[in-house]
């Protein structure tokens, strides 16, 4: 694979990207980075080759929701299917902080990635582990074989002073019995998880489990195939919103985003890439990631269909 090219090809796709959509506001963490930022990291399936990058491919971001798919192989790789019948597999075809549909689903929420769903699989882990932002933390740092992955505290601070929505998330949750924690444990570190920084180099090699179909770096199996299966499936049908069948339209990879402007996707026996664009569409998801991911697969032909 001639990467220096194909880098080369999908910057200049993403150029004009990078004048659309806006940071994320709701997080004033958030508000002040760079909208014209944008770095994309390939990492193949053996952790022992180096990974390929362009742009800021090395620069920190908030991972934000992207936390949602190694949170939910925790769980699952814990706890197996038992997690499906607190949680749906389907699209949310919603806003991804909708209080009316998880009101009017009996405090079901549609999948693990709308963040009533986040919740719910961060209170299981909660009461599995302990201790939920330090596990995920700890898995992070040994897949990407990087031990000073942390948590940015200016994010986590500011999240838990303005995250009124995801408040009123949990506390509907605990009102219809879905939660087993108190609901300011759950909160806490659910902010934390999402408050963890990391470059695109580290989160490609940290997803790498879902293209090596459940193997972790150390080739020790963290989940089953089929596990890993069903993760790919709720990524494709949900992990990038009410926004999930454009993205698969354009780009046909299952795939993860959140709103510090990353976004993680999976070639199942190939590789994994992650994007970080700040600028953001009116769904939560980057402008320029979408771009260069539609670029990527269009000239290499790597999707899943």
């Amino acid at each position: 694979m001639d990467y220096r090219g194909l880098f080369e090809d999908v910057t200049r796709a993403v150029q004009p990207a990078l004048a659309g959509g806006r940071v994320a506001q709701y997080i004033p963490a958030l508000a002040s980075v760079d909208p014209s930022r944008f770095g994309l990291a390939i990492a193949e399936l053996n952790h022992r080759s180096k990974p390929h990058g362009t742009g800021d491919w090395l620069e920190p971001f908030s991972i934000q929701s992207l936390s949602k798919v190694f949170t939910l192989a925790l769980v699952l790789a814990a706890d197996g299917d038992t997690l499906w019948t607190r949680v749906g597999k389907e699209p949310s075809g919603a806003p991804f902080n909708s209080l009316a549909q998880l009101e009017r689903e009996h405090g079901i929420p549609r999948n693990p990635f709308v963040n009533a769903g986040a919740l719910v699989v961060t209170d299981r882990l909660l009461t599995l582990t302990g201790d939920a932002r330090g596990a995920l933390r700890d898995f992070l740092r040994t897949e990407s074989g990087n031990p000073r992955i942390d948590f940015d505290a200016e994010v986590a601070f500011s999240e838990s002073r303005h995250g009124h929505r995801n408040a009123a998330l949990a506390h509907l949750l605990a009102d219809h019995g879905r939660l087993d924690n108190p609901v300011p444990d759950v909160l806490d570190h659910y902010f934390w998880q999402c408050s963890l920084a990391m470059n695109c180099r580290d989160l490609a090699r940290a997803a790498g489990f879902l293209a090596r179909h459940g193997l972790r770096a150390d080739a020790t199996r963290l989940l089953t195939r089929s596990e890993a299966k069903r993760i790919n499936a709720v990524m494709l049908i949900g992990g990038t919103y009410d926004a999930a069948g454009e993205f698969a339209h354009r780009v046909g990879l299952p795939a993860k985003s959140g709103v510090g402007g990353g976004i993680i996707a999976v070639i199942p026996g190939r590789c994994t890439v992650c994007t970080w664009g700040p600028a953001l569409d009116h769904h939560g998801n980057s402008t320029a990631g979408i771009t260069a991911l539609d670029t990527l697969t269009t000239l290499t032909g790597w999707s899943i269909f």
